[in-house]
C-alpha cells in the first residue's frame, strides 16, 4: 500500500507533527528515493545526475516585449492573453529547452489576493505551456511575498498551507515537477519544500537567490542552502535570478562541493538599466552569458536555463552545449553538517574535527530556567543562547521538558525565537515524539535530534522524523536492558542503532553515538569502558561520537578540574560533540588547547589571540601578587556578539537582549541625562551593529534583534521623561510602487527605522504615485523609500520620483528592490539607493542628521 501523509486535520488545520500522527494511527513510512517519484526515464535519469535537462529563460522582460502593461500581474494573463503566454513559451520550446515553466510564480492565495483562484490560475498557466508543445510543465512556485516569523508575523503553517494549495493545484492541472525558486528565507523555502514532498510524487527542483556576497538577504549561504534542502528532499538544489552567470559561478561551485545532487543554475542577462523608451533591458547578450554558463558545465553543474533577461537566443545556445553530452562525473567528501539558516557546523567523515554542543538550556537542575519556562519568559531562554554563543558554542542544545508546561508549544517558541537571536545551529531535545517533530518541521535548518535509543518503541517513533526531515540524530547506548556496563555491551546497542537507522535510508554520517558518561563517583571502573566504546564506536562504525562530560564528576570535589581531564581523554579516544556547558572557563581552555593540538585552530590564531598574556593559574597559587598583573585571564575573543568594550548598553544591543534593556535603561537614568544615553550609549551602539553587519557577522535576523532591542531601550527612556522632553528623529514614509505586490523588503526597512526610533507611515503596495505625494504634503514628511521587485514596474517608480521632485522638490527619495542597481536608482532620478535595511538606516540618519 503507497504510504501516503495527512498533514491536516478535517478542518483544513495544519497537523503539528503529521508524521508522528501517522505513527500513531498504524501507517509506516516508507522513504522518498528518485525510484519512487512519478517521471519517466530521462527525467529521472537528470536527478540522478546522468544527464542534462534545459529550463526555459525569462518571462517578465519578454512579456514586457511583447507589450504587457508596467503593473499588470503575470498570472491573471494566463486568462486575458493565453496566445501571449504559449507564444513565449513556444519560442523556448523551438530554442531547444526541455522544461517550460507554468506562468504562476506568484500564483499563490496571498499575492493573488482574489484576483483569481489558485487552482484556475494552475489550469490555464499549465494549459497555455502545453499548447506550446512543452516536454516537461514545471509548477513554478515563488516566495509568498510576507516574513515570516520571526522577523516577520506569518507562521511557518501558514507559509506551508499557501504552498500546499499551490501544489494540489499543479498536481490537478498535470505539471510533470515543481520548481521553487527566487527563494531568499530559508524557512520559507522549507515549507514550500514539505508541501511538495507531501502532497505530491513528483520531482522537486528548489533554488534560492544569493546576494553579491554570496548570501541571500537573511544570511543564507550557498552551502547551507544546499545542505539543507538536499536533506529535507529537493531532487535538485541550485541557484537563480540576482546576477549574472559569471557571478554566480562560484556559489554554483560552492554547493557542488557540500551535495552529490543536481545543481541547477538561472541566472540573470547580467544587470539591468532602462534604455530611450523606458523599457527594461539587460546587458548580457546570448554569446557571453552561454560561455559563463559553459564553465558551470564544466565544473559539474547539470541543470541551466536563465532566469531576467535571458531570451530563447540565449537558451537555444545552452541547448548546443549540453547537446550530446552527460554532466561531470562527481562526489563530494562526506560529512556530518548541522546547519542554522546563517551558518554550518562541518565535522569531516575521513578527519576529526571537534563541535560545542551547548547544554545550558535544560530545565534540568536549574531553578531559574524552569521558572522562566513556567513564566513563558522566552527572553531568559534566548539570553541562555547568546550567553553561549559568545561562550563559545557551535551547537545549542534546546530542552524545555517540564511536566506542568506544554511542551510541543514551548519548544516551538523557543526554537523559533533563538534563530533570530542567534547564529548557531540548534539540537532538538525532547523525550515527546511530538514536540520533538513540532520543532524540527518549522526549524530553518538542518538540526540534531536528541535522541534515539536501542528501544524498539523509541525507534519506531524517532527514525521516521529524523528520515522525513533530513535530520541529524544522537544514539544513546542503551535499551530495555538500561545502560550496558562493558564497553562492548554499549557498542552492540551502538551498532543496533546505526543498521535500524540505514533502514531508512539514515547515512551514517548523520549518525552521532552518545555511549553516556557515569559518574565517577559511584562508577568509577565505568569511565574506562566509555572511553573505550567510543573508540570501538569510531573505529567500527564510522559514526561521529557525542557524550554528555559534566556527568563524569558529579559528587567529587573540584568538578571542573575532574571534568576537563576527562574531556581531553575523550577527545583523544575519538570524541567528536561534548555536551557541555561553554560556560566553564576549564572545559573551554581544554578545548582550545586540543584544537591546536588536532590542527583545527590553523597557525594557532584563536589559542594565541586569547592566551598570548595568560599567567598560569598554578603560579598564581604560588604567588598571588601575579593575579593583579595584567593578563592573568585569557583574553576575551572578539566576536559578533561580543562588544569589545564594557558599556552594558552596547553590551545589550550588539546581543539582542531586549529582555534585559529596560531595567539596565531605567539604573542608568539615574545618573546619566536621557539625551547623553541616547547619544553616547545607544547610538554607538547601533553603529557597531552596522559595522557588524556590513563586515557580514551580522545577518538580518541578528540586526533586527539590536534594534529591537534598542527600541525598547528608547521607550523606556521616553516613558521616564516629560511629554515631548525626547523627540521623535524624523518621518517617513514608505511605499511599493503602483503596479507592484512585493513588500517584503519595504517592510523591512519599515521595521528597522521604527527600532532606530523614526516615525514610519507604511503605504503599502501598488501605491499609486498621486497618493505618495498626498501622504507627503499631509504629513510633512522630509524623506521617502519607494520599493521595487518586478522589471515591469521600475517605469512607475521612476514617474513617482518625478513628480515628487516637480512637487515637494525638498524631499529625500530612497529606492531600493531586486531589481536596481545603484546607476540603475541614479538613472531614474532617485537621490539615493540602499542596497539593504541597514543602508536605509543609515541614510536617514544622513537626512535627518544634516
Amino acid at each position: 500500500m503507497k504510504y501516503t501523509l495527512k498533514t491536516t486535520d478535517a478542518n483544513g488545520h495544519p497537523l503539528t507533527a503529521p508524521i508522528d500522527s501517522a505513527r500513531r494511527e498504524g501507517a509506516a513510512y516508507a522513504p522518498r528515493t528518485i525510484e519512487t517519484l512519478r517521471c519517466d526515464e530521462h527525467l529521472r535519469a537528470v536527478l540522478r545526475g546522468e544527464e542534462h535537462l534545459l529550463f526555459d529563460g525569462g518571462m517578465g522582460t519578454m512579456l514586457q516585449a511583447a507589450g504587457m502593461k508596467a503593473g499588470a500581474l503575470p498570472e491573471l494573463l494566463n486568462f486575458s492573453d493565453p496566445d501571449v503566454i504559449t507564444g513565449i513559451q513556444r519560442q523556448y520550446v523551438e530554442a531547444g529547452c526541455d522544461v517550460i515553466t507554468s506562468n504562476t510564480f506568484g500564483a499563490n492565495a496571498h499575492k493573488l489576493n482574489g484576483a483569481a483562484s489558485v487552482e484556475d490560475v494552475f489550469a490555464s498557466a499549465v494549459a497555455c505551456a502545453r499548447a506550446a508543445g512543452a516536454r516537461y510543465v514545471a509548477g513554478d512556485i515563488g516566495p509568498i511575498g510576507a516574513l515570516l516569523r520571526p522577523l516577520g508575523t506569518m507562521s511557518f503553517d501558514e507559509a506551508y498551507l499557501l504552498f500546499k494549495e499551490e501544489v494540489e493545484a499543479g498536481v490537478k492541472a498535470g505539471v510533470d515537477l515543481f520548481i521553487i525558486e527566487t527563494m531568499t528565507d530559508l524557512a520559507e523555502t522549507k515549507a514550500a519544500v514539505l508541501a511538495a514532498k507531501e502532497n505530491s510524487d513528483l520531482p522537486i527542483f528548489a533554488t534560492m537567490t544569493f546576494e553579491e556576497d554570496g548570501r541571500t538577504f537573511l544570511g543564507t549561504s550557498p552551502e547551507i542552502a544546499a545542505i539543507t534542502l538536499d536533506a529535507l528532499g529537493a531532487d535538485v538544489v541550485g541557484i537563480n535570478c540576482s546576477q549574472g552567470p559569471a557571478d554566480l559561478r562560484p556559489f554554483a561551485k560552492r554547493m557542488l562541493d557540500v551535495t552529490d545532487k543536481p545543481v541547477l543554475v538561472q541566472a540573470n542577462a547580467g544587470l539591468p538599466h532602462v534604455d530611450d523608451e523606458g523599457n527594461t533591458v539587460f546587458d548580457i547578450a546570448a554569446p557571453e552569458y552561454a560561455h559563463a554558463v559553459a564553465e558551470m558545465i564544466e565544473d559539474g553543474v547539470g541543470v541551466v536555463g536563465g532566469c531576467c533577461g535571458t531570451t530563447p537566443d540565449h537558451m537555444r545556445l545552452l541547448k548546443q552545449l549540453i547537446e550530446g553530452r552527460t554532466p561531470q562525473l562527481r562526489h563530494h567528501d562526506p560529512s556530518m553538517y548541522v546547519t542554522s539558516a546563517q551558518s554550518c557546523v562541518t565535522l569531516p567523515v575521513a578527519g576529526h574535527r571537534i563541535a560545542v554542543i551547548g547544554e545550558r538550556i535544560n530545565p534540568t537542575g536549574k531553578k531559574r530556567l524552569q521558572q522562566a519556562l513556567r513564566d513563558g519568559d522566552l527572553d531568559y531562554v534566548v539570553s541562555q543562547g547568546i550567553s553561549q554563543q559568545e561562550q563559545g558554542a557551535d551547537i545549542l542544545d534546546v530542552n524545555v521538558g517540564l511536566p506542568e508546561i506544554d511542551e510541543v508549544k514551548m519548544i516551538q517558541a523557543a526554537c523559533e525565537q533563538l534563530q533570530g537571536s542567534t547564529l548557531l545551529p540548534l539540537q532538538i531535545d525532547s523525550t515527546d515524539p511530538t514536540a520533538v517533530e513540532a520543532a524540527t518541521r518549522r526549524y530553518a535548518g538542518k538540526p540534531i535530534i536528541n535522541s534515539v535509543n536501542g528501544k524498539r518503541q523509541i525507534m519506531d517513533e524517532i527514525l521516521p522524523i529524523v528520515a522525513h526531515y533530513g535530520t541529524n540524530v544522537i544514539g544513546l547506548a542503551l535499551d530495555e536492558d538500561g545502560i550496558a556496563e562493558t564497553a562492548e555491551k554499549r557498542f552492540a546497542i551502538a551498532e543496533r542503532i546505526v543498521d535500524e537507522c540505514e533502514r531508512y535510508d539514515i547515512a551514517r554520517d548523520r549518525i552521532l553515538i552518545d555511549c553516556l558518561v557515569m559518574t565517577a563517583s559511584t562508577n568509577q571502573a565505568q569511565v574506562i569502558e566509555i572511553l573505550r566504546a567510543v573508540r570501538m564506536v569510531k573505529e567500527r562504525l564510522g559514526v561521529k561520537c557525542a557524550l554528555g562530560v559534566s556527568n563524569v564528576s558529579f559528587g567529587l570535589p573540584a568538578r571542573p578540574l575532574l571534568g576537563s581531564t576527562f574531556l581531553a581523554a575523550a577527545f583523544g579516544a575519538g570524541l567528536d560533540a561534548p555536551i557541555m556547558n561553554p560556560g566553564s572557563a576549564r572545559f573551554m581552555d581544554a578545548v582550545r588547547a586540543y584544537r591546536v593540538i588536532n590542527a583545527e585552530d590553523e597557525g594557532s590564531v584563536d589559542y594565541i589571540g586569547r592566551y598570548a598574556e595568560w599567567t598560569d593559574p598554578y603560579k598564581i597559587a604560588a604567588d598571588p601578587a601575579l593575579a593583579l598583573a595584567p593578563g592573568t585571564a585569557a583574553a576575551p575573543t572578539v566576536t559578533a556578539d561580543s562588544p569589545t568594550n564594557e558599556d552594558p548598553i552596547a553590551r545589550l544591543v550588539i546581543s539582542g537582549r531586549k529582555g534585559e534593556i529596560a531595567a539596565t535603561t531605567k539604573e542608568l537614568l539615574k545618573t546619566i541625562p536621557a539625551m547623553e544615553l541616547i547619544n553616547d550609549h545607544f547610538i554607538p551602539a547601533l553603529d557597531e551593529v552596522g559595522v557588524l553587519f556590513d563586515q557580514g557577522k551580522f545577518f538580518l535576523p541578528q540586526l533586527m534583534a539590536s534594534a529591537e532591542a534598542a527600541r525598547v531601550g528608547f521607550d523606556t527612556i521616553k516613558a521616564a521623561m516629560p511629554a515631548g522632553e525626547i523627540a521623535d528623529k524624523g518621518k517617513i514614509c514608505v511605499a511599493t510602487v503602483k503596479g507592484d505586490i512585493h513588500d517584503i523588503g519595504k517592510n523591512i526597512v519599515k521595521m528597522l527605522l521604527d527600532n532606530y526610533g523614526y516615525t514610519v507611515f507604511d503605504l503599502g503596495r501598488d501605491v499609486d504615485p498621486q497618493a505618495v505625494l498626498d501622504a507627503v504634503r499631509e504629513r510633512d514628511i522630509k524623506l521617502v523609500g519607494l520599493s521595487a521587485l518586478m522589471t515591469t514596474t521600475v517605469t512607475s517608480m521612476e514617474e513617482t520620483i518625478r513628480l515628487l521632485h516637480a512637487e515637494v522638490p525638498g524631499v529625500k527619495i530612497i529606492v531600493g528592490g531586486a531589481v536596481l542597481t545603484p546607476e540603475y536608482a541614479k538613472q531614474i532620478g532617485a537621490d539615493y539607493y540602499a542596497k539593504d535595511a541597514a543602508e536605509s538606516a543609515r541614510i536617514a540618519e544622513e537626512v535627518f542628521g544634516s
